[in-house]
Parts: structure tokens; sequence; C-alpha cells
């Protein structure tokens, strides 16, 4: 992959396939969200840079290896959510958080791996343009009026930056208008028209220590996430996140994303697909993806008692591949990072910036 100058990013707003029933409405748990609060700041020297952005993440624990590993200590845990922060001027920062009122359990497990993508069986994904949707290299999506979720692994190896990160652009998809077309954005070409973008630069991007290894061990794919903030809004539609409910308890099973797969250059590609197994940390599917699509965030709909709507709500951010020793048997999933109390109410706070508008999952 070319050095990450430009991070592709998408606005998640495909539509997904949703049964209605009068009778019952898949429906937003609450959950009682902790509260992550920064502690200290330190400056840190400035990155290399130095990294090659790569799309595997290497590690040998599937989700058997995760069940049995004994849950991280309340100290643990605060190191694993505690974040770099790397500025647009190529200054870093470590911050410490502490954690209150936590919930049962912890937010972190061990190893993880990927490799390329699998197709499993008919080939499920469909193509989609629109001029929401964003490209290139890894997707994103965005979360707030300046905020995109995307993996950490597009920024950060584990142990550097990767080259282009301090640098770092967003680039919005804007495919051209035929005449006529009165904003519809849908073509029956096989490929968009020649694409048009706006770039938007990051002002910011946080990163957590669980992802950076060298300081928290090999967990892995457990917290591959990163927050990019941009200098100025993007003033496009975004998505809320949310915590991700048990498996058992999503609509159908299903989860759903969106993303630019490598083997469909420019093309926005949606899928959706039942969820295979899962950990406290992670999500195993096997939707069917590429690489490019390592960022996405994994989105379901449910039904928010509150507001009496619908709302759909990012719960995980798509990680990549992952061969998994299943009873000596090699098999394979798709592996998505759940947005887990801890990480919601950490991710939120970089949002926005207080824990009052972070009560609620």
């Amino acid at each position: 992959m070319a050095a990450l100058s430009t991070l592709i990013l998408l606005l998640c707003a495909a539509k997904d396939v949703m049964p209605s029933s009068p009778h019952w409405k898949p429906t937003w748990p609450s959950y009682r969200v902790p509260v992550i609060l920064p502690q200290s700041t330190l400056n840190l020297d400035k990155p290399q840079f130095d990294a090659e952005a790569r799309l595997e993440v290497v590690s040998p624990c599937g989700p058997a290896c995760h069940k049995s590993s004994p849950l991280p200590t309340y100290e643990e845990v605060k190191n694993y959510l505690s974040y770099e922060t790397l500025y647009a001027n190529g200054s870093l920062t470590e911050t410490e958080v502490g954690i209150y009122i936590l919930s049962n359990g912890g937010d972190g497990s061990r190893g993880r791996s990927r490799t390329k993508r699998q197709i499993y069986g008919y080939d499920s994904r469909f193509s989609i343009f629109g001029k929401d949707f964003l490209s290139t290299g890894c997707t994103g999506t965005l979360v707030a009026e300046k905020h995109v979720l995307t993996a950490a692994h597009c920024i950060h190896d584990g142990k550097s930056y990767v080259k282009g990160a301090q640098k770092l652009r967003v680039g919005f998809l804007k495919p051209k208008q035929k005449d006529g077309s009165k904003g519809s954005n849908i073509t029956n070409s096989a490929m968009p028209e020649k694409m048009k973008f706006q770039w938007i630069r990051v002002k910011r991007t946080h990163v957590p220590k669980g992802w950076i290894k060298g300081n928290a061990n090999d967990i892995g794919m457990d917290y591959d996430y990163a927050l990019l903030e941009l200098k100025k809004p993007h003033k496009r539609k975004f998505m809320k996140i949310g915590v991700s409910p048990p498996a058992r308890h999503l609509p159908g099973g299903r989860i759903h994303f969106s993303g630019y797969d490598n083997d469909r250059p420019g093309n926005l590609v949606y899928r959706f697909c039942d969820v295979k197994d899962e950990t406290y940390d992670l999500l195993y599917q096997q939707c069917d993806a590429q690489p490019g699509a390592s960022g996405s965030g994994v989105y379901v709909r449910m039904w928010k008692r509150q507001n009496h709507k619908w709302e759909r709500k990012i719960i995980g951010i798509f990680s990549g591949h992952q061969w998994v020793d299943m009873n000596g048997t090699p098999q394979d999933f798709n592996v998505a990072v759940r947005i887990t109390p801890l990480k919601y109410a950490q991710i939120c706070y970089w949002i926005k910036g207080n824990y009052l508008d972070c009560r609620e999952g």
C-alpha cells in the first residue's frame, strides 16, 4: 500500500437489509457506561514516521484463546485505554486515564491475526456509487462533525507511525454528475466517471496504547481502532457510535459495513453477514472483504425506545482477516473490533471533550 498521506474514508450511509415486524423490534439495550478521564499528559519525542503501511496484522490467538485468557487487571485496562495523540505539526503526547464506575469484566484479551481477505462461497458484496462516500487505502467512518473512526493499523504498525501519517488527509469522493442527473449518483457504468475529491487535513489522531504493542504486550486486534479529528467540519451526514450488543441480540444475528475493497477501485462496497463467534472485544464473521475495507464502521439498525424510532449506530470497526485454529482445523474469519462500554467511553470523550455527554451507549 502506498504511503498513507491519503486515508480513504467513507460515510456509512449504505442501506441495510432489515426485516420489519409489527410484533417485535430489536431494541438498543441500555448500558451503564463507565467514565474515562485524562489524568496526566506527557510530551513525547516526535515520531520518525518510518513504518510501512501494512494491511496485515499477525497474531496466533483465536476465539478459544481469547475466551481462556485471564481478564486484565484494573491497572492493565487503564494502560490499554491510555492513548497517544499525534498532531499535524508532528508533535506527540501520551495521556494516562482514570476509569470510574468500572463495569464487571475487563476490556482486553490476547493475540489476533489477519491475512488476505477470503470470499466465502458466493461473493455477496454490492458496489455503490455516491457523493457521500470517500475513497482509497483504508476506509473510515464519519462519526461526528469533525471526527472519523478508522483502524489503528492504518496509522500505526504497533511500534511506529506510518509514513505520511503526519500529513494525513481525508478524501471525500465527489463523482462527476452527468447532465440532467439532478443530483442522482447512480450510474449503469461498470466504473464511476473520473473521480474528484474534497480533501480535509487531519488536525490530530488518537491511538489507544492497547494497540501500541511495545507498551501493551501482544493484545493485537482488540484495540485496532483510531480516531481522526479534522481541521474543519466535513458538512456531511454522520453516524453515531454505540456499545456493541451481544451477538444474540443483533437483528437476525447480522452486521453490516461498507468499504473500499482493493479489488473494486473507486467503488463503495456494501455487505452484510451473520456473526459466527464473539469474544468480549471481537466479532468473528464471514463477510466478504478485502484489506482496503479495513477501518470500515460495522453497524446495525435497532429500535431506540427513548426516541421511538429506528436508529443506526456504529458498534465496531472492521479490522481484517484472521485464520483461527478450531479444534486442529484452520478456519478463516473476518474480524471486527467491538465498541465495548469502555471503548465507547474513551471514543466518546475524544469526540465530545467531556464525559457528561457520554453516559448513554
